[in-house]
């Protein structure tokens, strides 16, 4: 039991840890996002050319793929997942090897 409750706390340590960093990267993205709209409208930095529109939409689109990681590709796929898809694959090779057992058994 000591063990499992190790391996909770763990794992909503890590969580937290990845939204604590998703909260970062937010923060970081309006703020670089802010600066460059105001550089480059603004203060005309690289004008005539409007960059900092390209700039936020990549920056956005990197944003969305950490929150898609963060609140739903690490939600579903997490430690039980794994265990259960390690389980299942063992429970694959072994049926096999004893498949196999069994055809070179009957061979002789």
């Amino acid at each position: 039991m000591e063990k499992e409750l190790q391996l909770q706390y763990e794992y909503a340590r890590k969580r937290i840890g990845q939204k604590k960093t998703l909260y970062f990267h937010f923060i970081l993205f309006l703020l670089g996002s802010l600066f460059m709209f105001v550089g480059n409208i603004l203060f005309e930095v690289g004008a005539p050319v409007v960059w900092c529109s390209w700039a936020i939409a990549g920056w956005a689109f990197l944003f969305i793929l950490h929150f898609i990681k963060v609140y739903i590709t690490d939600r579903f796929m997490n430690k039980d997942w794994e265990r259960e898809q390690i389980e299942r694959l063992v429970a694959k090779q072994q049926n096999r090897v004893a498949q196999l057992h069994d055809k070179t058994a009957n061979d002789r």
